[in-house]
């Protein structure tokens, strides 16, 4: 068997690859496995279907050794390592402060929450914390790729014949999308000091526009603070959840960071802690302006300055929104398309997508799908559409990263037992359909305390019983989540409970949404997996073992090549 040394160092590029160059597109290409190599060949995979799907399941999850080494191989030339947690902590400026902060605080502020808005802030900002903490833990621990609106509607036509919510279209928001992702795919470096500038630009314009607002502010219009009730509060804190989305873009560019155990976690707890004080400064600037019942839903802050005599302040929020834009699409592009590749590694989706431009150190190709599929979403659906779906969907994922953290930390092969295993899988369904239960209680009727009497200490008793009755299998080498279980459990709960604020109109669209997805894979994505993992696509096969000491020592090789070449990267 060949050492792990060598299977994890070099091969940073095929000769064969070399030979037939970047860009290609041939079919063998795009489907490489067996699977497709003819109509009957697929047919006899879709007949496999139960089989195959049973496989994934049970022996469907990666070593981190194979994370680190042979995936990140198929993207056949290496990113480059050239960010600090200065960059991270600007990214993470960039990809929240957007227009989504001049638009949802008054549209949840007038509808659903009152002044009580800020309280929705500092309860999703909270939540969001638990996630961030999730993936710190994972980009960490394997640093490789993906390890995870502005005021322009004068620009907007319309189109008759779409369902409402869909008949807008947006051209400007296509074109920038199109143009920062151009930027994105050229250098990531250079990507990040851009962004740098216009974030600092739009921390100042926040700054003062806070300022101004305290200067003109009536402490009286607080009252009633929660005029909806507490209901309203959490109604609005799910749909505020959506100015949090986006700091699992700077997780996914742990490959191109030089000291990832120390960097991702200062860039990514840093930037969320000083944006959580940002959005609930301005929550309570908007509030104390004019009473909730005047708060324009469609320019809050502008409107609200108006009322003042400070009507030119739509130009400097005009200014911060744009700028604001710019940069949330600016690393959305970045985080995205690394999400992408990481997916194109596991031929998900066609492994053409996962290759790396020698010249760039980018993946242009993933961040030209993503572009792409971006322009179109852009170009039709409008923000409340969008706003309801992304926090759902980002929500759903967030309690999956949870889940995954806990599988971790509490299950290895050949070191945990079956019947710990066993114990692990009980005390998880517990745990998840407690919270699902105690969110369902909530959106159905959440004055009637007897559900949550009955599930919240199901939900305890399942974490304590993690903590007392299932051993740790695994720990973290660099950096970890703190309070384990206790806090990825809670993470699971509190998203469960936002999830269950939202209307059905939101879970519809999700159901859509994920129903497609599911008809995919089981359609293409499955059998490129089970063919990768069974040697089908012809990828050079590393024997990692079911053994926890041979898992461990190629995970340690493979985490000390990832450090040794942090240095290497180009600026």
């Amino acid at each position: 068997m060949e050492p792990v040394e060598a299977r994890q160092e070099g091969h940073a590029l095929k000769p064969a690859a070399a030979a037939r160059g970047y860009w290609r597109w041939s079919k063998e290409d795009f489907f490489p496995e067996p699977s497709f190599g003819s109509w009957g060949a697929y047919r006899g995979a879709l007949a496999a279907t139960p089989a195959r799907l049973m496989d994934r399941l049970i022996a469907g999850r990666s070593t981190d050794a194979a994370e680190l080494g042979d995936m990140r191989r198929r993207s056949e030339n290496e990113m480059r390592r050239c960010l600090t947690w200065w960059d991270l902590t600007w990214l993470g400026f960039g990809c929240h402060l957007g227009a989504g902060i001049f638009v949802l605080t008054g549209l949840e502020s007038r509808d659903h929450a009152g002044p009580a808005v800020v309280l929705s802030y500092v309860v999703a900002g909270v939540s969001a914390m638990l996630s961030v903490l999730c993936y710190a833990e994972f980009a960490v621990e394997i640093p490789v790729a993906g390890g995870s609106f502005a005021p322009a509607s004068a620009f907007r036509m319309r189109a008759p014949w779409v369902a409402e919510g869909y008949d807008e279209l947006d051209l400007i928001a296509s074109a920038v999308i199109v143009a920062t992702a151009t930027m994105a795919m050229l250098s990531t470096k250079g990507s990040s000091r851009v962004n740098w500038v216009a974030s600092a630009v739009h921390l100042l314009v926040l700054a003062f526009i806070i300022v101004a607002g305290f200067l003109h502010a009536k402490p009286s219009n607080l009252t009633p603070f929660v005029p909806y009730g507490v209901p309203g509060v959490f109604r609005a804190t799910a749909v505020v959840y959506f100015a949090y989305g986006g700091f699992d873009s700077i997780a996914n560019m742990a490959e191109e960071t030089k000291n990832p155990s120390r960097d991702i976690p200062l860039g990514l707890i840093g930037s969320m802690s000083v944006i959580t004080a940002i959005y609930c400064t301005m929550a309570l600037v908007l509030s104390m302006l004019q009473p909730y019942t005047a708060i324009d839903r469609n320019a809050a802050f502008s409107v609200a300055f108006g009322a003042v005599e400070m009507r030119w302040m739509k130009y400097v929020e005009a200014v911060g929104a744009l700028k604001g834009m710019t940069t949330v699409l600016l690393v959305g592009a970045l985080g995205n398309a690394r999400y992408a590749t990481h997916i194109a590694r596991s031929h998900i989706i066609p492994p053409v997508f996962a290759l790396v431009h020698p010249r760039t150190g980018t993946p242009v190709r993933a961040s030209t799908l993503i572009t792409a599929a971006s322009a179109c979403v852009a170009l039709i659906s409008s923000l409340d559409v969008l706003a309801s779906l992304l926090s759902i969907s980002t929500l759903f994922i967030f309690v999956m990263m949870a889940v995954a953290l806990l599988v971790r930390r509490y299950h290895a092969r050949g070191v945990t037992s079956p019947a710990h295993g066993r114990r692990l899988v009980t005390l998880l369904l517990a745990i998840v359909g407690s919270s699902a239960g105690i969110a369902a209680c909530w959106g159905a009727a959440p004055e009637r305390w007897a559900g949550y009497a009955a599930l919240v200490p199901v939900w305890a008793a399942a974490t304590l019983g993690i903590q007392l009755l299932v051993p740790v299998a695994r720990a973290p080498r660099r950096w970890g989540v703190p309070l384990v279980p206790w806090l990825p459990s809670l993470s699971i709960a509190t998203n469960f409970f936002l999830m269950g604020s939202l209307g059905a109109q939101a879970f519809v669209r999700f159901g859509v949404c994920t129903a497609v997805m599911m008809l995919y894979y089981v359609l293409v994505g499955l059998h490129a997996t089970y063919d990768v993992a069974h040697d089908g696509a012809g990828e050079e096969r590393a024997d990692h073992g079911d053994a926890a000491g041979d898992e461990k020592a190629a995970v340690a090789v493979a985490a000390t090549h990832v450090e040794k070449s942090g240095g290497d990267g180009g600026q």
